[in-house]
C-alpha cells in the first residue's frame, strides 16, 4: 500500500476535469489525466500521469451515497485522532468530520519523484480542493483545516521542516509557519498555543 492524500470533502459535486486539466496546462506542467472509471461527468477513479506513461498518482472518488465506505472511513478517522494533540483540533474535527459526504483517496506513486511530479500532483491537489472544499488528511501528517493549514500532529518525532500550521483561539484558526523539529514550537503547537518567534500567516 502506498502513502495516500485525502481530499474530505462536504460536497458531492464532482470535480471538473476541464478544470483539472487546465491547472496542469496553464502551469505547463507535463502531465495528464487518465479517467479509469466513469463517465467523465461521473468519475470515479483517474490516473495522473506523466507524458511518458509513468504514473504520479491514482486518485479513488467515493462518495457517501454510494455505500458505507465513507462512513466507515470517517469513524476510523474520528476513532485514530482520539489521542492526538492539540485537543482543540481534535474536537473541531470530530464535529467536522461527520459532515464530509466525499473522500478524494490520493494514492501517491513512484511518479511523483520524477520530472516535477509533486508539482503535477500539487496542481491536481488544488484544483479538486479548489471545486469542493474539504480538509486535507495526508498518512503520517495529520489534517488540515479548510484553507489547507495543518492542525493536527501526527508527524514522526524526527521530521524537520518549516510547515505552515493553525491553532483554533476563540474559534477562529491562527496561521502561522514554524519549525516542525523545534522542540519548544512542537510542545507550544501541542498545546493548542502559537509558538514564540513563528512567522505569522494571515
Amino acid at each position: 500500500m502506498g502513502h495516500y492524500i485525502r481530499i474530505l470533502s462536504p460536497s458531492e459535486t464532482v470535480p471538473s476535469l476541464a478544470r483539472i486539466r487546465t491547472a496542469l496546462s496553464s502551469n505547463a506542467l507535463p502531465g495528464r489525466i487518465q479517467v479509469e472509471a466513469g463517465p467523465d461527468e461521473q468519475w470515479t477513479q483517474i490516473s495522473v500521469v506523466h507524458e511518458s506513461g509513468e504514473v504520479v498518482a491514482d486518485i479513488e472518488r467515493n462518495s457517501g451515497s454510494e455505500g458505507d465506505l465513507v462512513a466507515e472511513e470517517i469513524e476510523e478517522f474520528r476513532e485514530e485522532i482520539e489521542d492526538c494533540e492539540p485537543a482543540s483540533a481534535v474536537a473541531w474535527l470530530s464535529d467536522y468530520l461527520p459532515n464530509v459526504k466525499t473522500i478524494y483517496a490520493f494514492q501517491l506513486l513512484d511518479g511523483t519523484e520524477a520530472d516535477q511530479g509533486w508539482e503535477i500532483l500539487g496542481a491536481v491537489k488544488n484544483s479538486i480542493h479548489e471545486q469542493v472544499g474539504g480538509i486535507i488528511q495526508a498518512d503520517h501528517e495529520g489534517f488540515t483545516e479548510e484553507h489547507g493549514y495543518q492542525i493536527l500532529w501526527q508527524f514522526s518525532n524526527s521530521v524537520t521542516g518549516l510547515w505552515w500550521m493553525a491553532v483554533l483561539r476563540d474559534g477562529k484558526w491562527i496561521r502561522f509557519q514554524m519549525d516542525l523539529g523545534n522542540r519548544k514550537h512542537r510542545k507550544a503547537f501541542c498545546a493548542g498555543q502559537v509558538p514564540d518567534g513563528v512567522t505569522m500567516g494571515e
